[in-house]
This record gives C-alpha cells, sequence and structure tokens, in this order.
C-alpha cells in the first residue's frame, strides 16, 4: 500500500526536490534505545545479528534518514528526502507493520520559513491522498523551554520538565512535586539524598544507576532504573530546598493552559510573558512570524489550532510540532499526520553539531481513500 500511495505523491515530492531513498529495515537498536521516546523504546521489535550486535525492525523512518544523511556527507550540507515503506512497531491485537510515506529536510538555516513550507506540504499531501479539508494542532516545545529557562529552575527540574513535555498528566504531576506537594515523601531518604546534592547530574544519575542495577532492580511500578535515578535527584532538589513555590507551578500551569488560533494565542503569550515577568520574547517574536508564514502559505487559519502543551514525545524534537487530524471535530483520533523540528537529532547521532531538520510522517492506514475507505488506525 506505502509503494501504490507514494506514486500518487511522487510528483509533489518530486516538485519540491525531495529525492527518495529507502533506509534499511534494520537498524541498530542502541540507537532507539538511547534517542527515541519511551512511548517508541517499549514497542520495538528485537533481534540480534550474528555479531551479537542488537538489532530492531525500523520503529520509525526519521533517525534512519538522518544517519543515511550523515553517511552521505557533511553533516550540515541542505538535502530534502522522501520515502515510503513500513515501519515496525508492537501494538496489542493489532499488526506490527506500519506504512508510511513522508519527507525530511535537514540543513535548511532558514528554521521558521522551513517549518511553514514543511506544514505546508504535509497539508498538500494528505489532500492527495483523499482528506482535503484536515484539521491542525501545533505546538512549540521551544516556547515552553524558554519559560522554564526564563523561571531560573535548578538543572534537575529543567531536565526533567522538558523529558515530560508532550505528556500533560504527568508534567502537571511533576509541577506539584516541585511545588512541594508530596514533600513527606522525601523524609526517608534524607540521608541518601544529602550525598548526591551538589553532584554533577549526569554522574549522580549514573551512581543512582548501578545501584539499582547492583541491586538486581531493573524497574519498580513500572519504572526503569533510569526513570528511578530521575526522581532520586528530583527528590534530591526538594530536600536541598531547591524546590518551587505555588507562585512558579502557577505560573507553569498558566503558560500550558494558553491554546486558541495563531492570532489569539500569539496575544495570549504577550499577555502571559507582561503578567508573569518572564523575558521569553525571542520565542514568541519566533511564533508570530511563522505564523505570518503559514498564513503566506495559504492555510486556513480556523482549521489551526495551537496548544502549549503539545509536543512529540519523542526525545530528539526540539521545536515546532505539528499533527494534521481528519476533521472538523476534536483531537479526538490518532492523527493522520506528524511532524516538527529536530536541530539536536543528528549531533546526538554523532554529527558534533546541531544541524536545521525539521520533516513529517503520513499514516497511511488511517487516510481515507478517494473511495472513502479506511482501513484501520493503530496508535
Amino acid at each position: 500500500m506505502a509503494d501504490d500511495r507514494f506514486d500518487a505523491l511522487a510528483p509533489l515530492f518530486q516538485a519540491g526536490g525531495y529525492h527518495h531513498i529507502s533506509p534499511p529495515l534494520l537498524q541498530p537498536a542502541d540507537v532507539f534505545l538511547d534517542l527515541a521516546g519511551e512511548d517508541i523504546r517499549r514497542r520495538l521489535f528485537l533481534t540480534s545479528g550474528q555479531d551479537g550486535l542488537d538489532l530492531c525492525l525500523r520503529p520509525d523512518f526519521t533517525i534512519p534518514v538522518a544517519r543515511t544523511h550523515l553517511a552521505g556527507g557533511t553533516a550540515a550540507r541542505e538535502a530534502a528526502y522522501c520515502y515510503s515503506g513500513l515501519i515496525f512497531r508492537q501494538r496489542p491485537g493489532e499488526i506490527g507493520e506500519i506504512p508510511q510515506v513522508g519527507t525530511e529536510n535537514i540543513g535548511r538555516t532558514d528554521r521558521l520559513a522551513a517549518d511553514a513550507d514543511m506544514l505546508a506540504l504535509a497539508v498538500d499531501a494528505v489532500g492527495t491522498l483523499g482528506d482535503k479539508a484536515p484539521v491542525i494542532r501545533i505546538g512549540d516545545e521551544a516556547l515552553f523551554t524558554g519559560v522554564v529557562e526564563a523561571l531560573g529552575l535548578p538543572k534537575v527540574w529543567r531536565r526533567r520538565l522538558r523529558d515530560l513535555f508532550g505528556e500533560r498528566a504527568r508534567l502537571d504531576r511533576a509541577i506539584a512535586r516541585m511545588a512541594g506537594d508530596e514533600a513527606g515523601e522525601k523524609d526517608a531518604r534524607l540521608g541518601f539524598l544529602a550525598t548526591l546534592e551538589g553532584a554533577d547530574p549526569t554522574a549522580a544519575h549514573a551512581v543512582v544507576e548501578d545501584l539499582l542495577c547492583i541491586a538486581g532492580i531493573e524497574a519498580v511500578g513500572g519504572r526503569t532504573a533510569g526513570e528511578i535515578a530521575e526522581r532520586f535527584l528530583e527528590q534530591t532538589a526538594l530536600a536541598s530546598g531547591a524546590g518551587i513555590g505555588p507562585m512558579t507551578a502557577d505560573t507553569l500551569t498558566r503558560f500550558l493552559d494558553i491554546s486558541g488560533t495563531l492570532e489569539e494565542t500569539g496575544t495570549a503569550l504577550s499577555t502571559f510573558a507582561t503578567e508573569a515577568g518572564l523575558d521569553i520574547s525571542g520565542p514568541i517574536a519566533d511564533f508570530r512570524e511563522r505564523a505570518r508564514l503559514i498564513s503566506e502559505r495559504g492555510l486556513a487559519a480556523n482549521a489551526i489550532t495551537f496548544a502549549a502543551d503539545f509536543g512529540r514525545r519523542l526525545d530528539y524534537y526540539t521545536g515546532f510540532v505539528f499533527e494534521l487530524h481528519e476533521g472538523p471535530g476534536p483531537f479526538s483520533q490518532p492523527p493522520l499526520a506528524r511532524g516538527g523540528r529536530y536541530d539536536k537529532l543528528l549531533a546526538l547521532l554523532g554529527a558534533g553539531e546541531d544541524v536545521p531538520a525539521v520533516g513529517f510522517s503520513i499514516w497511511l492506514e488511517r487516510i481515507s481513500s478517494p473511495e472513502g475507505a479506511i482501513e484501520g488506525a493503530g496508535k
């Protein structure tokens, strides 16, 4: 199915200068274990090579495309790729083979214009496949990061909040812990926590993980050793009085509650920054300029909703993100397409520097054919 649908999209992608590539089905598992989000990590199809190397079936296209780009020359060179094929993720009660098509644009330095172009291309591609008027949800992790940095939070909390961005329920719980709502929980561990206070966060994290591994503890209550170690470091911050007060917690929550049209959001962000006394003028200016560029691409403003708490639960996304849904209606069903910006991925893969990159994937099984057939919806 992916090849048939790609044939319909090939002229659109070729007109945009996208070169078709086919990354290998087998990928080194450690790359995805290190860089993909928790949701993908637990759904990998794992195997081993004859040399003992841990491998997995390709669970997404973005990382394999980035690895192919790095293997082909200078990391920062500008290149545009398109792809079609299967990704593989375990899904209870459903087949783990998922057909996708999509694009990745790497090295383009006019980031805001590239974001707008990628969103417009995704809308055109979904329309070509049969869904002519998708509704769009967008978010921007750079805005959230700007708020967190402007609040001057301890490093462990800044890292933890960024890790949880995109999962509102877990983010709310973390903010409550930071505000001391779970203060009684830390008392029995004060002695151990005191030994971690002031330690380099990376080294402290490694120490806690090692202690858990020595004890044979791989997971407790669904949490991995790494997640348990992160919780210890959070409690260390609280034990040393490095939490936050109710006012700061309220500021974070007020930001996360911002949503609306692009015009409404621009006003709401400026009002929030003024009332909170935070300098996030840079991210707000980028938001407004991107919104202007999106409008220039002819995308209907009433089809786009911004949500400040919307992010992708993949660890390599860094800024603008979007989803296309079959409309009209709320964003309650799995999206037809997803995409966004991931400027840090190539550096994490060994490029040695951040490289601007943005892309999207279409979940073909969720797209209505022109005849109206739906071929399934996975998560």
